[in-house]
Formats: C-alpha cells, sequence, structure tokens
C-alpha cells in the first residue's frame, strides 16, 4: 500500500491547474480541467483524477492537443447538432458543447448533440451533473480506447465505453450514476498500480486471457455481465463514433499511442426537458420519492444501507469537499515539482503504466 497524503480542493486545483499552464494549455483551459480532475477526485472516482495530470500534461507538451482550436456547433436539425472540438483538450471542450447542447435543449425541448474530434474529457458524472442542475435529463456516452475483449473472444475490440445519466430532484442535489460498460473502468486499474493494489479476478485478463489479480499485469478488460455489457459497448461505439463519421471499435486511437497527434475521439449528448412531458415539480418530487423509497428498503445482510445508483460518489464529495481529498503521495509529490511530466506514456500500449 503507497502512502496518502490529503490535500484540500482548492490546493489540489491550483497544483494541477499550474501544472497544465506549464504543459502549454492556456490558463481559461486549464482552469476546466482542474475543476474537472478535482471534482473525480473529489467523488472518489480518483481514475479519473489528479493520477491522468501526468499524461496529460505529457500529451499537452507533445503536441497531441490542439492548443487553440477552432471550436464550432454546427446546428443540424430543429433539435440535433455536432459540436466540433478540433482536438481540443476533453474537458474544456466537452464543457463548452454542453451549454450549447442545454441551449438547444431548453428551445426545443430535446438535445441530442455530438462532439466529433475531441481528446480526453474524463469523469461522465461531471457533465451531465451540470446537465440535471438545470432541471434537464442528461444522458452522455463517449468512445474509449480498444481494450476489452468481446464477449466470447480473445483480442481487444472495444472501448470501455462509459454511460453516465442525471435527473433534477426537487429537495437535494441531483442523482447522477456514471458507469463503465466494462466490469471496471481501466482508470481503476490505473488506481490500483498506484497504491500498489491487487484486483478483483473478474475485472481483467492477462496476455494469456486468463484472469488475473495483478494490474501491472492486464491486457484485456472485461465486458459487464458478460454479452449485456458487450451489447452496450457496442451501441456506444454506435452512437459516439460511427454516428458522428469517427473512428470506431478497434480503429479508435490508443491513448498513448502517437502523443503528437490528436486523438479523434466523439462523445454525445442526449439532454430531455421534463417539462415537454409532465409537469416538472411533480417529476423531480417522484424522483425524491424514489430516493424515499430506496433508503426504506431493508438492506441484505452485510450492508447498511441501500443507496440510489451513484449516490456513494456524492457522498464522498461531500465529505472530500469538506475535510480534504486523499491523493497518492507520489502524485501529490510531482505535482508539486517543477517537473512537466516524466516522459513514460509516449508510444506504449493502452496499457502503459
Amino acid at each position: 500500500m503507497t502512502e496518502t497524503v490529503v490535500v484540500q480542493a482548492n490546493e489540489l486545483h491550483g497544483l494541477i491547474k499550474g501544472k497544465l499552464i506549464k504543459a502549454g494549455l492556456h490558463t481559461e483551459q486549464a482552469e476546466e480541467v482542474a475543476m474537472h480532475l478535482v471534482f473525480a477526485d473529489s467523488c472518489g472516482i480518483h481514475s479519473h483524477g489528479a493520477v491522468r495530470v501526468d499524461y496529460y500534461a505529457e500529451r499537452i507538451a507533445k503536441g497531441g492537443v490542439t492548443k487553440d482550436p477552432e471550436l464550432q456547433f454546427e446546428k443540424t436539425g430543429s433539435s440535433t447538432g455536432i459540436f466540433h472540438g478540433d482536438n481540443g483538450v476533453g474537458q474544456y471542450v466537452a464543457n463548452l458543447a454542453l451549454k450549447d447542447t442545454i441551449a438547444l435543449a431548453k428551445e426545443s425541448g430535446v438535445a441530442v448533440v455530438g462532439i466529433s474530434k475531441m481528446s480526453h474529457s474524463g469523469a461522465l458524472s461531471y457533465y451531465v451533473k451540470k446537465i440535471a442542475e438545470q432541471n434537464m435529463i442528461g444522458i452522455a456516452m463517449c468512445q474509449s480506447d480498444p481494450m476489452v475483449v468481446p464477449f466470447g473472444g480473445s483480442e481487444n475490440y472495444y472501448g470501455t465505453n462509459p454511460i453516465a445519466f442525471a435527473a433534477p430532484r426537487k429537495n437535494g442535489v441531483p442523482i447522477v450514476f456514471d458507469m463503465a460498460t466494462t466490469v471496471q473502468a481501466w482508470g481503476k486499474v490505473l488506481d490500483a498500480r498506484s497504491k500498489d493494489q491487487t484486483i478483483p479476478d473478474n475485472w481483467a485478463v492477462d496476455k494469456d486471457g486468463k484472469p488475473t489479480t495483478d494490474p501491472h499485469a492486464v491486457q484485456g478488460l472485461l465486458p459487464i455481465s458478460g454479452p449485456k455489457g458487450y451489447g452496450l459497448m457496442m451501441m456506444v461505439d454506435i452512437l459516439s463514433g460511427i454516428l458522428l463519421g469517427l473512428p470506431f471499435g478497434k480503429h479508435v486511437s490508443s491513448m498513448y499511442d502517437q502523443l503528437s497527434e490528436g486523438r479523434n475521439l466523439g462523445q454525445l449528448y442526449i439532454v430531455i426537458d421534463p417539462q415537454k412531458f409532465t409537469d416538472l415539480d411533480t417529476f423531480k418530487e417522484k424522483i425524491d420519492q424514489t430516493v424515499t423509497d430506496l433508503h426504506a428498503i431493508q438492506p441484505a445482510e452485510g450492508f447498511d444501507q441501500v443507496y440510489y445508483p451513484g449516490e456513494v460518489s456524492q457522498i464522498n464529495f461531500e465529505k472530500y469537499q469538506a475535510e480534504g481529498i486523499p491523493i497518492e503521495k507520489g502524485i501529490y509529490d510531482y505535482l508539486k515539482s517543477d517537473i512537466i511530466h516524466y516522459d513514460k506514456y509516449g508510444g506504449k500500449s493502452a496499457f502503459a503504466e
């Protein structure tokens, strides 16, 4: 087990922002990425938090992110559009696309907007929560590296291809649910590596296709619930890749290969205005009732409480924002150092350290 330190959210934000600016990002872009990564770490999603900064810094410094992207929102129908990201830094591009998507949904009732050509955009929960805070229902999905062995296969084809959902409540923060279509996200394996921890034997396989508990031996992830997760990751790949005319399946660029080039990733937002279907207050009250009903269920043996999907992340967020965020000490030391990046990712496989 590696050593961790507790860092206040504002300090962590400043360290991440400063490192990304040194790597070459403009201040406004670095600010948005830092906000996103601190959010992820605050939710306990450390796989999408500060652990990513070294990689981001290396890609930015080597020219694999467009520092001055030509961004454009193209409205393609009464409720559809494409946000052209020009391989800008993912969190910054996705956040700007989100504003156009929400505006379109308020105008038309429903908005379906694809983001074309962007870099890694982090935890989708960050975006759908913003949608729900505007009294909208939000769904988001995106492509990722071909790192998953399809059900019944022995070679990687799809990515972890996550899906996120959020809805507003009357008397509480929005419900937010974010999942990879694999048993576990790749970032969780990275997090286990950074902490020198083992992983469950149903997360991944080694180079021989056999289950492994060693995060350093992982050469393929497994779909959640076998064929069901396999079907969901295919759906995500079609909606956030093929639908936008982007690379798909095994043709999606690797996170670590060719760090001097853009990744051309796709993401899709679906935003729904509840007021076009029902009374907004009634809708939000029923979401509250759902939470109350779930909390009232007798927990099974070994459990203290039934939570709604994604609630543990919200509990973590409130705790860590107030008390400080646990960060692996090696990551914290790197953020405080004068080093921009360790030059360790370029040219490596998708399963690099």
